[in-house]
């Protein structure tokens, strides 16, 4: 995925059957879909792959216990199906994961574990494993750190983990298998229309201030909480769609959750689920869902939002996490379907939305991470009727994601490449000095910059840190201090010079330092 050799697909100067506004994970799961029908397909994102949402989430593919809690399943069938269907098209990023439902009331054995029993049920075929209760004694085996004081047992059920940004680029990646253009850093600027329809887009390369004009036979919307801006492209009159909603996550040190189990926590006192997941050796904890008036790309955590999640992290866990204990603070913009005035963001459908506006504009919003594949079948079939395109059936539902392979350890280093961890393998032994861990407290070495940077389309040093390895999420000040290292390694491989290597260094600095708890 060498990005000049991409950039020159657009030089010819053909129509593609589908542009692709947005590299997310609905933009990418709409590309990947469209590509795998046989339609030239074009992706262009303004930033980097998963830059936004799609790399601050949970981290878990899961049918949605509070969704189940609300009555709607239709969305937890979806979810529940398209979680199985993830987890065997791509086990190298996908796993399954217990988790455990403490319970300090009497009342909440049955009332818990029948709702357990019925997530089975509803799963099928595709369930991951059985939800049973547990004595206080096997409670305490699986999540020995969790709160001691009254607790009675706990249910434990399963759902699935995964890497978020990673199986962004292998989507990105999938992409390129199947002969489509994935283009980060290359945002549309505007909407072309043909006697009123829409009929391709304007798009500024960031990097070389390049223009182009690229033609479509349908231009699909995906770009996430940006939606309405590029629906305005069209018609600046439009009533807004999307209600933003931020939702934060702590990162603490593994050892506050010792044991092989997730704790999942059904009721806050906002009324939400929160979770504590182990991943990558830390302990994330979130999430918050407070309304904000605009999306960013940078999303700043609120101090009550810190609080809220340091106060229930300190009900649960018999050690009490401060402030000092937060090794990353991260936060991410629901795209949230737009309901009636006066209702609460946690409210809101996580449904996903189809909308083709009277300029053939196709917008696809709202959604999650798990459902990703299914908006993106809805929205390519949409998408090929207004475009006239042949038609043709969906093929994802059995497709391999990039890098597809089995048996990989959860916690083996390279297991988020797959397959690709044997031709990274080749690469470090071209030097031994790219084997060199990047910082002690992570496990990364200095060769997946190499290889983020030639294969993987990663063109700053935040793009490394933040996306093709988590080095940010998982500990802010570590990161910073690898960071002038990766620019030098970037350096070589981009042509840079050190003016450049400053700048991505102080850049990143002043980003990552948000991700910091003072």
């Amino acid at each position: 995925m060498m990005r000049a050799e991409l950039l020159q697909q657009l030089e010819d100067g053909a129509i593609w059957d589908m542009i692709v506004i947005g590299g997310g994970a609905t933009g990418l799961g709409t590309a990947v879909e469209a590509a795998s029908r046989g339609y030239r397909t074009l992706l262009l994102e303004q930033g980097d792959f998963a830059q936004g949402t799609s790399s601050r989430s949970t981290k878990l593919i899961h049918g949605g216990v509070r969704y189940l809690q609300q009555g709607n399943l239709s969305l937890v069938l979806d979810a529940l199906r398209e979680r199985g269907l993830l987890i065997r098209n791509a086990p190298h990023l996908v796993h399954n994961m217990s988790f455990v439902v403490p319970l300090y009331d009497w009342w909440e054995g049955p009332f818990y574990g029948i709702g357990l029993k019925m997530y089975d049920l509803l799963a099928g075929k595709l369930g991951l494993g059985p939800s049973c209760l547990l004595s206080k004694e096997e409670t305490l085996r699986h999540i020995p750190t969790v709160e001691p004081n009254g607790l009675r047992g706990g249910v434990i059920y399963h759902d699935g983990q995964f890497d978020d940004s990673r199986l962004a680029i292998s989507l990105a990646l999938t992409l390129a298998d199947l002969g489509g253009v994935a283009l980060n850093y290359l945002a549309v600027t505007n909407i072309i229309r043909t006697d009123g329809l829409v009929s391709g887009v304007a798009a500024l390369d960031r990097e070389t201030d390049r223009e182009f004009v690229i033609r479509g036979k349908v231009v699909i919307n995906a770009a996430g909480p940006f939606i309405d801006t590029v629906r305005r492209m069209v018609d600046p009159t439009l009533k807004e769609l999307i209600t933003p909603s931020q939702g934060v996550h702590l990162v603490l040190d593994g050892s506050f959750l010792s044991g092989d189990s997730a704790i999942m926590v059904p009721h806050t006192d906002d009324g939400r689920v929160l979770f504590a997941v182990p991943w990558h050796g830390r302990t994330i904890v979130g999430t918050t869902d407070t309304p904000i008036p605009a999306a960013s790309l940078e999303p700043r955590p609120l101090q009550e939002e810190i609080d809220f999640l340091l106060t229930h992290a300190g009900r649960y866990l018999n050690r009490h996490p401060e402030r000092s204990d937060v090794l990353s603070i991260f936060a991410g913009v629901r795209p949230l379907v737009r309901a009636d005035a006066g209702s609460d963001t946690a409210s809101l459908s996580r449904d996903h939305t189809l909308l083709v506006e009277s300029s053939g504009l196709v917008t696809i919003a709202g959604g999650k991470w798990t459902t990703y594949r299914k908006m993106g079948e809805d929205t390519v079939t949409a998408a090929a009727q207004i475009a006239g395109l042949e038609e043709r059936r969906s093929h994802t539902a059995e497709l391999r994601i990039h890098g597809w392979q089995e048996g990989v350890a959860a916690d083996h280093p390279l297991q988020v490449y797959g397959s690709d961890a044997a031709l990274l393998e080749q690469l470090l032994a071209e030097n031994p000095a790219w084997r060199e861990p990047l910082h002690p407290a992570l496990p990364y070495c200095a060769g997946e910059v190499v290889w983020g940077t030639r294969y993987e389309q990663a063109r700053t040093v935040e793009d490394v840190l933040a996306r093709r390895t988590r080095a940010l999420l998982l500990d802010a000040r570590a990161s910073i201090s690898m960071a002038p290292q990766v620019a030098a390694l970037m350096a070589c491989e981009l042509g840079h010079d050190q003016a450049w290597q400053e700048a991505q260094v102080a850049a990143f600095t002043e980003l990552a330092s948000g991700y910091l708890l003072a």
